[in-house]
């Protein structure tokens, strides 16, 4: 983990209130995983916390990271223009371990794809990944061409405005039998992770599950608790510093 002060090579929307922000570091940051993150400064003083985000596409001393613009910090971050120099922490948390196994599914939802995004790159040559992603709509679909290395691709949206009308959860279940993956990765709004669960134990598929958690996040080195959730048993676990990857069921959804 390292504190970088790094060079903004581009900060451009890629879709509806989505923009990808890549950076230039000024050193090895060491290897960085699908299901990481970073914490990146806004470039704001009125906006001190800065925003965990992602790993979504690294290539040599460039890491790129997506943001949805919701409030004050991430709207300031969108005007941030090329040459700025900002505050990165990185990598941070753990990633989806695909070691051992061979066909992967994947469900993702909305912004959750970004991290989906970097595994299957990290992975693509020497495995097979089966790919259900939802979104709103077509306005809020980006980076299917990174979708793309996926051995199969079902994109939906709920209005059915771009690839199938329904959802990546339904879209999955349509297809298990057909592509007998050995573990499933899945990220996206909590609402969706927590309906994924509820069907995974409803059609009794043992198949190995891991899910990466959206929380808010302070420090994203597990000091300040703002990132907390329920273990299965009731305990908590810091997101930043435990995850943001876990089993499906060690975690409440």
């Amino acid at each position: 983990m390292k504190d970088l002060l790094a060079t903004v090579k581009s900060n451009k929307k890629i879709a509806e209130n989505i923009y990808m922000i890549t950076l230039v570091l000024p050193e090895d940051a060491g290897k960085m995983h699908g299901g990481q993150f970073v914490n990146l400064s806004t470039g704001n003083g009125a906006n001190l916390l800065r925003r965990p985000l992602g790993v979504c596409i690294v290539e040599g001393d460039e890491v790129s990271v997506c943001y949805q613009v919701k409030g004050r910090g991430t709207q300031y971050l969108s005007t941030v223009e090329a040459g700025r120099k900002l505050r990165v922490l990185l990598p941070l948390g753990n990633w989806f371990d695909l070691d051992g196994y061979s066909d992967i599914a994947v469900i993702g939802g909305g912004v959750g794809v970004f991290p989906l995004i970097a595994t299957i790159r990290e992975y693509y040559k020497s495995k097979n990944f089966y790919s259900y992603i939802g979104f709103r709509n077509e306005d809020a679909v980006c980076l299917w061409n990174e979708l793309n290395k996926s051995k199969k691709l079902t994109i939906t949206t709920d209005d059915g405005s771009f690839g199938e009308k329904g959802n990546a959860v339904s879209a999955y279940l349509a297809d298990r039998n057909n592509i007998r993956a050995d573990v499933i990765i899945s990220c996206g709004p909590p609402v969706m992770l927590k309906i994924l669960k509820q069907k995974l134990k409803e059609e009794g598929i043992k198949t190995p599950c891991f899910v990466s958690l959206e929380e808010r996040m302070g420090c994203g080195m597990g000091a300040c608790l703002v990132c907390a959730c329920k273990s299965a048993s009731g305990e908590n676990l810091r997101v930043c510093r435990d995850g943001p990857v876990f089993d499906i069921n060690e975690v409440q959804l």
